[in-house]
Parts: structure tokens; sequence; C-alpha cells
């Protein structure tokens, strides 16, 4: 839109006049004066009819082609007349005027100095060959790439970027995903934050996946025996959440899987040391939704075991699903970003846990603790409307407050799915060996002092986006303080006689001491370059 008085006053009385309602705005002059983003809701036939008067007053933006971007001084004959005849080029080849800067009374009377971003690059050099056949001209800049465009084209430029980290796409999809991103920059603005910091973080995300994957992927490894036939790997990516390897005589099973975009890496580093993944890999089970837990499940040719509202929190696209925040704009576009930048494939073969009684609000009827449903079911159960376990159902086992929803063996090791109470997100699942003391609370109990520096400063972009991790802050809070005691309590069990593994779902494999969480044992680099 033109940055002149009165722009969006037309634009909202043409919308008005076909019976639209715009329920969102968002412009920004600091950020790029000639941009701003409507949502609304029309009828059809006024939706055409909208569309139509915006593209009529070249109001509508189609497409998001980068513009050229030239720089450089041109020297005028100075008489009357110069400067309009030199502007009717400009004019003709398309070109928007960025910078202009001119005065006779300068050392260089006859020098002007001008910016142009020319939104079709192909007539950047016609305009070029046009005006050096009349004047004399000395070349600054020449990007016909776009890529030193000023801020006048910030939305241009930004897409340009992200289609670094996104691949080539149709451009209607990369304006619906910028218009979803302008979202959370509103929304941040609101809690005071820089709205270009915003843009910066979330392609931070994106630069920083594409950098610490292929070549320069690495990662920190923990092996421990937990008993004569059976080694746990513990494998921390560069970016994300661990990922967990039990190598057994008959089988390799997983928990966790980190990010899509590391499969080829992750499948090759299994390969150093041994694992044959994923050819020995036979099950894969799943703490929670996250991309950086379950986002490389479909890529494996194994079955995944997880909760039934995990799966929903997947379908949903909504990492906020099933909370009391699930409304929430950061969440939810957050969710779509994340899932895109690490390429995202949830788990299309599995099995899923039982429901806790009265979960799906359509019956009340306890089933038997570790039986899972098989899938492939058509039906969908409907939104769970409490993700605590009502106490009215005596009959749910439970470890400490987390009710046990499945048992399942991995060698002779025998583990309990526990329900989670949803303070990090809805549908999360620990799991539990009661035996060995072996506890995989995924990012309920975080090992955050053995983080990286990098890796801190990755995790912290999400939390900037989401303004925190946690779906429930004050739940997780709770479940944090439910998972040490019931540490304790396994440690305190007559005959248990070590200390309990926790395997975090960042960070080190840890031990609780006086409170806090300690590294357990050493850890080794793996580098994908050797």
């Amino acid at each position: 839109m033109p940055d002149e008085p009165g722009a969006l006053h037309r634009a909202a009385e043409i919308v008005k006049r076909y019976g639209g309602n715009i329920n969102r705005i968002q412009y920004d002059r600091r950020i790029d004066r000639n941009t701003v983003f409507f949502e609304g809701l029309a009828s059809n036939s006024a939706f055409g009819k909208i569309r139509e008067e915006l593209i009529r007053i070249g109001y509508l933006q189609t497409s998001l082609q980068p513009a050229g971007f030239l720089k450089f001084y041109v020297y005028l004959t100075h008489r009357s007349g110069a400067l309009f005849e030199f502007l009717d080029h400009l004019t003709l080849a398309g070109a928007n005027i960025t910078f202009l800067d001119f005065d006779d009374r300068g050392r260089r009377p006859e020098r002007l100095g001008v910016s142009l971003n020319v939104e079709n690059p192909g007539l950047i050099d016609t305009l070029l060959n046009r005006l050096k056949s009349r004047y004399r001209l000395e070349i600054l800049e020449y990007d016909p790439r776009g890529e030193k465009l000023d801020d006048t084209v910030f939305y241009v430029r930004l897409a340009e970027r992200l289609r670094a980290y996104i691949g080539d796409t149709e451009d209607a999809f990369l304006m619906r995903f910028l218009q979803d991103i302008n979202h959370i920059a509103q929304e941040l603005s609101k809690l005071g934050k820089d709205p270009v910091q915003v843009f910066e973080s979330i392609l931070k995300v994106g630069e920083t996946l594409n950098l610490t994957s292929g070549p320069g992927f690495y990662a920190e490894v923990q092996r421990v025996m937990v008993s004569e036939k059976i080694e746990l790997f513990c494998f921390q990516p560069p970016c994300g959440g661990n990922i967990y390897l039990f190598d057994t005589p008959e089988e390799t099973v997983m928990i966790d899987t980190g990010y899509g975009i590391y499969y080829p890496d992750l499948v090759k580093m299994f390969g150093h040391y041994g694992l044959k993944a994923p050819g020995r890999l036979r099950r894969i089970y799943i703490t929670h939704a996250d991309a950086d837990h379950c986002g490389a499940a479909g890529y494996f040719p194994a079955r995944a075991y997880l909760n039934r509202e995990t799966l929903k929190v997947a379908g949903e696209t909504n990492r906020a699903y099933g909370s009391t925040h699930q409304e929430c704009i950061l969440e939810e576009v957050y969710t779509k970003m994340i899932n895109l930048f690490s390429k995202y494939f949830p788990p299309t073969n599995y099995e899923l846990f039982p429901e806790l009684p009265g979960s799906s609000g359509k019956s009340d009827v306890f089933k038997k603790l570790g039986r899972s449903e098989k899938s492939g079911e058509s039906k969908n159960s409907e939104n769970s409307e409490n993700s605590e376990v009502p106490e009215k159902f005596e009959r749910v086992e439970k470890r400490g407050v987390f009710p046990v929803i499945g048992r399942f063996k991995i060698g002779e090791l025998e583990f309990e799915a526990l329900a989670g109470l949803g303070g990090h997100m809805h549908g999360e699942v620990f799991y539990l060996c009661p035996k060995e003391g072996l506890l995989f609370p995924e990012d309920a109990l975080i090992n955050f002092g053995s983080l990286s520096p990098e890796r801190t400063e990755y995790n912290a972009l999400a939390a900037f986006l989401m303004t925190s991790v946690n779906v429930d802050s004050e739940l997780a809070r709770k479940e944090r303080k439910a998972l040490f005691d019931l540490i304790s309590e396994l440690e305190g069990q007559p005959g248990a006689g070590k200390k309990c593994l926790i395997c975090c779902g960042h960070g080190s494999i840890s031990m609780l001491e006086n409170g806090k969480l300690v590294p357990y044992g050493s850890s080794e680099s793996y580098f994908a370059r050797g």
C-alpha cells in the first residue's frame, strides 16, 4: 500500500462496501512502510469482489518475486527539465526510488545519487542500457537478486531468506507463512519485544537447523551398560531433544527421534556406533509431539508407540492443543514454523497406549492396562476436557501421581508408560524402569547446566518466540516436583542400592543430588566430518 494519508482508510472502505469484516490488521512502519496485513471474513462472492478491487488499485500483493537493487551516480546537465526526463526512464522501468541525493551548491553539482528497487529484476539491464546511452553513470552496487534491498521491501527480502530454509515453494504458501509469522511479531510487540528481533529469531531457527545438518552435524554421546546384555546410548544432536537407543541382542529400541531434518545424519551416526539402525530398529517410544522429539519418527521403518493425545497434538499442528493455552497464537504459529524448518514427519505406523478412563468424553469404561490399541482406526476421539486423571477412578494404577497407562519390555528390562500431567505438553508420556532406576521424563526435567552454549542459545529462541516452552507453567512446576518425589521414592526403596538415572529431554543423563541434576559419567563427541 502507498505510504500516504488515507491509504488504510481506502482499503477498509472496500472491505466494508462488500460486507467484509476485518478481524486482524497489522502495520508497523518501522518494519515495512508499504506492507499491511489484513485478515477478515466475507462471503465467497464478496471475497472475490474485494480481491478484484484491491488488485485494481494496486494494493493486493499476489507474488513475492525478489526485486533487484541498483545504486549509482548519474551526471545530469544542469538545466530545466533534466531531472524530469531522467525520472521518466525510471518510471518506465517500474523502479521504486529509495534514495536521491542532489544539491547544486555541493562539490559535484552535476551528480545525482540514486538508489532503486526494481520489482522485475529482468528490467535492470534494460534500464541500465537505456541510461548508459544517454548519461554518464557510475555504478556503485548492482544486485539483481535483491540481497541488498533496503527495508522498503522488508517482507520480500524476508521471503527470499526463508526460501533458503524451506526450499522453493509457491508464492501463495510463502505469503500465508509470512502472514503467520507476522502474527507472532504483532503479539510479541504487545509485550514490548522488537519486531525485527522476532523476525531475526525466526530466521535464526531455520539457519541453525540447516547449518547443523549434513556436514555440520555433530552430537554428544553417552554410553551406559544398564545390564550385561543391554547398552543405552544417549545422543544429543546440535539442536533439539535427546535421542535414546537401547542396543539389545535381539533388536534396537528408540525413545524419541530428534528432528526430521537430522534423519540422514542420525542413520550415519548410528552406523558409526555399530547400531545398524534403521535395520535392527523395531520399536520407537514417543514422549510427546514436539518436532524435536518425534519429528523423525515417520522416516524410520519401525512401529511407534505413543499416547492418543500426542497423536492429536501432532495432527492439529499446534503444540498447545489440549491445554489451557490452546488458543495462543504464539504456540500455534511456532509449531507451524518449526515443523516446516525441521522437516517434521510424525509417525504413521503406530500403536496407541490405552486412554485414561473418561479422557475421551465418551465413556467411563476402564481399559485394561498394558493393552495397546492398533493403528489405522478411522474414528477420531473427541477433545479431552481434562488432562489430569479424575480422582474418582480409583482403579487407575499410579506411580506416584502419574497414572500407569502401559507396560512393555526392552530385553529383560520392564518398563512402565506413565501419563504426565500436561505441564510441558498435553499427552506427554514418561517411561520408567523401576527395577533398574531408569527414568525418561522428556522435557519435564532438563539438565540445563550440561548444555553447550550453542544448544543453550538455540533453545532460547523457542522461549523468546513463545514466551515459555511449557504450555502450562504452573502445572510444569508441580510435575517437576512430583518427578523429584518419585525419584526419591525409588531410591529410598529397600534394596534399591543405586541412584536413579534420569534420561533428560535435553542435556546429559543425570542423577539427583541435593535437589539438583548432576551429569552421570562422561560423554564423547561425534562429528559428521569425522
